[in-house]
């Protein structure tokens, strides 16, 4: 039988932290707070782990370089002249239109005679003269026509060409001027010899006449650039028949339309 008073060997009672009751956890009634928890010198309340020192941040800051500055802030400076070259030339333009007032010209066939028509097969033949007028309308610029060239046609059909010689106009200012076409056994369409023929039972024929030109604006010390423009003038009865080769404008003067 083993001595009673004889210690009990094991670890030491140091070992073991002290038992905690919880009948009574704080004698004030409260329950007592977690354990702190020590790491290197340092307390944190919390059970959680310390954060690391090397955390990844996925939105790091880094500084623009100075050059790149430096380019934002010349295209801003170009973006911004460019605007103000827009409007000041705008302000220009447009202070410009409200002082002259350009208006394009006015065009009016006054009389068209035609002369040893005939049509064969698919040729034709015949001289046209027409007379028409030429208005500037404009209070303050001047019109000078450099190149003009003209064409009889029978609708989309072209029967004969000249070329008219060049000249200017005044303000406010008309201008008459004729233009001559000869056609020597011209080959047309089939279908464009069918139509004249069925007119010409009617008593007249339709012809049209057109006017390309190449025209300068200028007022004072202030031009314009070339503008290139077009006259057409539509269905111009000529008064002709199926046994006649000579006839005249029967409907009277016919206003042009005119294109720039």
């Amino acid at each position: 039988m083993e001595d009673p008073s004889r210690p009990v060997t094991g670890y030491p009672a140091a070992a073991y932290p002290p038992a905690q009751s919880n009948t009574n956890p704080n004698p004030n009634g409260h329950p007592r707070p977690h354990p702190t928890y020590t790491t290197t010198g340092t307390a944190y309340p919390y059970a959680a782990p310390p954060p690391q020192s090397n955390y990844y941040n996925p939105n790091p800051y880094y500084p623009s370089r100075p050059y790149n500055n430096q380019r934002a802030t010349i295209f801003r400076r170009l973006f911004a002249v460019i605007i103000a070259l827009f409007i000041i030339t705008g302000t220009v333009i447009f202070i410009v239109w409200l002082v002259l007032r350009p208006r394009i010209p006015e065009f009016r066939v006054d009389s068209v005679s035609l002369s040893n028509f005939s049509v064969n097969a698919s040729l034709i033949s015949g001289n046209w003269d027409v007379g028409f007028t030429v208005r500037n309308p404009n209070h303050k610029i001047n019109l000078y026509y450099d190149h003009i060239e003209a064409s009889v046609l029978h609708k989309s059909d072209t029967l004969a060409t000249t070329t008219l010689p060049p000249f200017d106009q005044g303000t406010k200012n008309e201008t008459a001027a004729r233009a001559t076409f000869a056609a020597a056994s011209t080959y047309v369409s089939g279908w464009v010899v069918n139509d004249i023929n069925q007119e010409r039972t009617s008593g007249s024929v339709r012809f049209n006449f057109g006017l390309y030109a190449r025209v300068r604006f200028k007022a004072g010390a202030w031009r314009a650039r070339r503008r290139f423009l077009r006259v057409y003038c539509k269905d111009l009865h000529v008064g002709i028949t199926s046994n006649s080769a000579a006839g005249k404008l029967t409907d009277g003067p016919r206003q042009c339309r005119v294109d720039l």
